[in-house]
């Protein structure tokens, strides 16, 4: 008897040392290197620094709820009323955001890029997957709308986490954007999670996930199960656009394809041919360019006139 309770209680312990260890991975999961981002972006030709110096442009700081600052971009060429906020994925910075504001650029808009929180210049010490993320997404929003006044049309481009953030926030706290563009977000974070661990860790125990998220909500004040984009589409009601990689085993397509059916009134779906994950626009750039464009001329255009 009192073997089997041992090895019942070492099991536990493993399992519980397991979770303290996942949930790090995930609050403090490992940023890819700035100057890295910038090279990478820069090689690939879609950061071309003398034309980003050249944009008119303006640093902004703006408080986040939590009490850290949010480093931000308003990029404005153009004497418009028409702005995009664009919220980049987990690892990455703004650097990574500017290929998408170009897009939006070219199409006559201005842009917001900024840093999420533990990202790049912004403030804050853990990430949390779109859980706080969404507050300072809004903070961001209600900034501009306060900056700029009530006849924005406002639209929010989001990749991977960026995408859940700004799926979360629309969906859970207000409808505040005019359209977004949902590039390869994961429709719950629970789901999401459980992918990855089986991949990575063959027989994994099915108690690592409840331990792990009961160890999260002592540290961080959050569940997984709050993190979940697919349970609030619902609310959403301005256009979305969803964009996935059919090739991406990080994020499956199937995610994006179930927030598709879900979402009520206007929206469009494009499955890119090409690349893995967070990389439909730079392996796709024209249809990217054509999708894009298209869901501008339906939903945002004619909406304008």
């Amino acid at each position: 008897m009192r073997k089997a309770l041992r090895a019942l209680l070492i099991s536990f312990l493993f399992t519980f040392s397991l979770g303290f260890y996942f949930t790090n991975r995930l609050i403090y999961m490992k940023k890819k290197d700035e100057q890295f981002i910038v090279q990478r972006e820069k090689e690939a030709g879609r950061f071309n620094p003398e034309h980003f110096e050249s944009l008119p442009k303006r640093e902004v700081i703006i408080d986040s709820p939590f009490g850290y600052p949010i480093k931000a971009l308003l990029v404005e060429p153009h004497e418009s009323n028409r702005y995009v906020i664009i919220s980049h994925g987990v690892t990455e910075t703004k650097i990574n955001s500017i290929k998408y504001m170009n897009l939006f650029l070219e199409r006559g808009f201005n842009a917001m890029i900024y840093d999420h929180r533990r990202h790049g210049e912004s403030g804050g010490k853990t990430t949390s997957f779109g859980h706080y993320e969404k507050f300072d997404l809004k903070a961001v929003i209600d900034w501009l709308k306060n900056e700029k006044g009530p006849a924005l049309t406002l639209g929010i481009h989001g990749e991977s986490m960026g995408a859940a953030t700004m799926l979360l926030y629309a969906g859970m706290l207000e409808d505040g954007a005019d359209f977004y563009i949902a590039d390869c977000p994961f429709s719950d974070l629970k789901e999401q999670v459980s992918y990855q661990l089986k991949k990575e860790f063959k027989n994994v125990s099915t108690l690592l996930i409840p331990i792990a998220d009961f160890i999260l909500r002592l540290r961080e004040k959050y569940s997984i199960c709050h993190v979940s984009p697919i349970s609030v589409i619902e609310n959403i009601q301005h256009p979305i656009l969803f964009i996935h990689s059919e090739n991406d085993d990080f994020i499956l397509p199937a995610m994006t394809k179930e927030l598709y059916e879900k979402k009520q009134g206007p929206k469009m779906l494009y499955l890119a041919a090409n690349g893995r994950h967070a990389q439909s626009f730079n392996e796709n750039p024209e249809e990217y360019r054509t999708v894009i464009d298209k869901f501008l001329q339906k939903y945002v255009e004619k909406a304008s006139h």
